[in-house]
């Protein structure tokens, strides 16, 4: 990908892929948390990766679900080997570990994969740099 490069930094909805084409868009996002739940990497895997499943032939970055613990942090209890999430649609619970996300960015078939993050103070980076390790 050539850069400077338009890029959505979010989820696209509304749009067909033909339409984000014809915006010039070169890479768009898949979020690893909710394709993870819904409708899995297995499926997604099985159809050709995200880029057939949703017809894109362009570049694909995936999340690491880390954005989540956010947004969904009264869903989220956060620890060292990763974050359990219950899920907001059926209740189950997931946890995603460093390893865990990047397994899951493999089978959506990602060209860029981002490793599991979270927020924190800059004077408590250890488990962050834990989990980029573990990820490697």
């Amino acid at each position: 990908v050539c850069t400077v490069v338009f890029f959505p930094a979010g989820t696209v909805k509304g749009l067909t892929s033909e339409q984000m084409q014809e915006l010039d868009c070169h890479v768009i996002l898949g979020n690893t948390y909710h394709l993870g739940n819904r409708p899995g990497p297995e499926l997604v895997a099985a159809m050709g990766g995200l880029h057939c499943f949703i017809n894109w032939p362009r570049g694909m970055l995936t999340d690491s679900g880390g954005f989540q613990m956010v947004s969904l942090l009264h869903l989220a209890d956060i620890t060292e080997e990763g974050v359990t999430f219950q899920s907001p649609v059926d209740g189950s619970r997931m946890l995603l570990t460093p390893e865990e996300s990047i397994g899951i960015q493999n089978d959506l078939g990602a060209d860029i994969m981002m490793q599991l993050d979270d927020v924190v103070p800059a004077t408590n980076t250890g488990a962050a740099y834990g989990w980029v390790l573990r990820s490697m």
